[in-house]
């Protein structure tokens, strides 16, 4: 009788460990790139999040700009009436608010601008206010070199012939000659956030 004998079990040669490490290395760096993502859209939403807070709290300072242009009215005529140094009777031509030339000769000095307390403490609040006028003086003459709406709209008696001037039926309201101001306002707050507004008051 002849006997059968058993074969040996053949030794494993770790194929299927082979493949399963590199499903787990290619599994961990996925999990750490969406957890980067992650925590990148996070920061950009934060970022985004201050400078529209930024943006909003530069309203604070226009409107306290308008105020103490309404408060000064009689003193505009000259630079810095009654030691302010945040107004200017003229437009200061070259001036760099930001510091984007290499030159820094005109850059603005953002200490002597008017501050203004934000609703949040974190951030801080400054403007300076320039007449749009070449030169200081009275606006009326024309050495002020001044930007001003035009005045008219009471010469024409038809309504077709205001040249755009606003009307009511067929009489052309008066017109009135207005002085134009730029209010530039800087806002700083966390993380660095920088924020500049500009707005035309007449």
């Amino acid at each position: 009788m002849k006997r059968m004998q058993a074969r040996a079990p053949r030794a494993q040669q770790g194929v299927i460990l082979f493949i399963a490490l590199i499903v787990l290395v290619a599994m961990s760096l996925a999990g750490i790139a969406l957890m980067r993502s992650v925590d990148t859209n996070v920061l950009v939403a934060g970022n985004l999040a201050f400078r529209q807070s930024s943006t909003m709290y530069a309203d604070v300072g226009v409107e306290t700009a308008r105020g103490w242009l309404s408060a000064n009215a009689a003193l505009l005529i000259n630079n810095q009436p009654g030691g302010a140094l945040h107004y200017w009777a003229n437009w200061q031509s070259g001036i760099d608010f930001i510091g984007a030339t290499a030159s820094t000769a005109d850059d603005y000095d953002w200490s002597q601008a008017a501050s203004v307390a934000a609703p949040d403490p974190a951030f801080a609040i400054n403007y300076v206010i320039h007449r749009l006028c070449g030169n200081a003086g009275d606006p009326a003459t024309p050495a002020a070199n001044c930007m001003k709406a035009a005045a008219g709209g009471g010469a024409g008696t038809a309504s077709g012939g205001t040249k755009g001037v606003v009307a009511y039926g067929a009489q052309a309201l008066p017109g009135t000659s207005t002085i134009y101001y730029r209010v530039t306002v800087r806002v700083t707050g966390p993380r660095n956030t920088l924020s500049y507004v500009q707005a035309i008051l007449n």
